[in-house]
């Protein structure tokens, strides 16, 4: 597995306990870290910055997933596939040099190892519209 793949796992991991913990990001970063310990400098450096960005940028993130998500509440979404929406919009806004095909591509395989098989469509469909809406407003 490449580093950025197991950085995108370990953000996805942050957020799953920052959401399910109800803690501050600060908290779950630094008990997080304790347990992983072992991840090479550039996995945890690319893993924190995807962890702050969606952190930072919270309720910007939400609301274009929550746009994006047609009659879905994120609060009704399954916990692995709304925090692995806030990863990778994360992405999509804080490394726009990323092609959005990559951040989608990755996202689908992460949703194939950690959530189940609808997800995949579901979080396909959300991240084409969100990245095709960030495009768009660049330009």
């Amino acid at each position: 597995m490449g580093t950025r793949r197991k950085s995108r796992e370990l953000a996805l991991q942050m957020l799953f306990q920052l959401d399910m913990g109800k803690q501050d990001a600060e908290h779950v970063r630094n008990t997080f870290w304790a347990e992983h310990g072992t991840a090479s400098a550039e996995v945890r450096g690319f893993a924190d910055d995807l962890f702050r960005v969606a952190t930072d940028r919270g309720s910007e993130i939400d609301g274009l997933i929550e746009k994006h998500a047609e009659h879905w509440r994120m609060d009704r979404m399954a916990a692995v596939d709304r925090n692995l929406l806030r990863a990778s919009v994360a992405e999509l806004l804080g490394y726009p040099e990323t092609p959005r095909a990559v951040v989608i591509n990755e996202a689908l395989e992460i949703a194939r190892k950690f959530s189940s098989p609808e997800s995949v469509h579901f979080v396909n469909g959300v991240l084409d519209s969100v990245g095709k809406e960030l495009e768009s407003s660049s330009q």
